[in-house]
């Protein structure tokens, strides 16, 4: 069994996570990286996705937006826009989303109008994929 680390997981409006974990897994602008103890000390951007937690022996999923990962020699923080576990998502309002970004995306007006509507468009998808994945425990 892997060696346990402390892992923080902030956002503006709450502490997500504040505890000891044996892995973590987050995708990066470079892919998916995974984190064990005595890593060595990094800083990275994360992208919006998921976050992948092994906590006690057991690996739990949550959905994560943009942000960064700071790997210290005595804790890991995870900064983010958002966290949420699947129970938090509501699923109704993810795909009411992905649909309305979805069109905006085909209507867009200008290239920073194109951008925002993609990156809420990522989001609403990544939500239901986090729920998708709990639902029908397809890890």
């Amino acid at each position: 069994m892997p060696a346990p680390f402390h892992l923080d997981i902030m956002t503006p409006e709450r502490s997500f996570f504040s505890g000891d974990v044996e892995g973590i897994v987050v995708g990066t602008p470079d892919g998916e990286i995974g984190i064990l103890a005595h890593h060595e000390p990094m800083l990275t951007p994360l992208t919006i996705g998921s976050i992948r937690l092994n906590v006690g022996g057991t690996w739990k999923e949550a959905f994560l937006s943009e942000g960064f990962l700071e790997v210290g020699h005595r804790r890991t923080v995870i900064f983010s826009q958002a966290c949420e576990w699947p129970e938090e998502i509501d699923i109704r309002r993810a795909e009411e989303d992905r649909k309305l970004f979805e069109e905006k995306l085909r209507q867009q007006t200008s290239i920073r109008e194109y951008k925002t509507n993609k990156i809420a468009m990522a989001r609403a998808m990544a939500r239901l994929r986090v729920t998708h994945t709990q639902r029908y425990n397809l890890k």
